[in-house]
């Protein structure tokens, strides 16, 4: 995958660093019940690791023992993170969503992921966005190296 837009330099452990250490809450969009998959076994770690988890999913009423939620527009308490576990595509009205909330600091696109317009329209508007990145990957690297 081409992510020839400028997101955070995903290389710098310093910056990686200091976005899990400013970001308590996350908002995992796309969060699936079934603990095979990639997005259940990083919530998952993230919610072990200290962070604070809200499950965005179509059905069901607790993943990980947490609220779901449909979108975030739902979510009363504040969010610092949205990570994204959809097609590229979701990710262009689900950084307005972020935009509109007005609390979400990291727009991050999981792994395989990569839409270049909503990181752009994310980064206009403070947002730090990743993208092509996995936050337990990341997290283990910037943080318990």
């Amino acid at each position: 995958m081409e992510c020839p837009m400028p997101t955070i330099n995903t290389n710098d452990a310093k910056e990686l660093k200091s976005i899990f250490e400013e970001c308590k809450t996350i908002a995992i969009v796309g969060l699936s019940p079934d603990n095979t998959k990639a997005s259940h076994q990083v919530a998952l770690y993230l919610q072990q690791h200290g962070f604070k988890i809200f499950p965005i999913y179509p059905k069901g009423d607790y993943i990980l023992g947490e609220k779901v939620y449909r979108n975030i527009l739902e979510i009363e308490e504040k969010i610092d993170m949205v990570d994204m576990f959809r097609k590229p595509e979701i990710a262009d009205t689900l950084v307005k969503e972020c935009i509109g909330r007005g609390d979400v600091k990291v727009f991050w696109l999981q792994l395989g992921i990569v839409n270049n317009n909503a990181c752009e329209i994310a980064k206009k508007h403070g947002i730090k966005p990743v993208q092509n990145r996995c936050t337990k990957i990341e997290y283990e690297r910037a943080v318990r190296p």
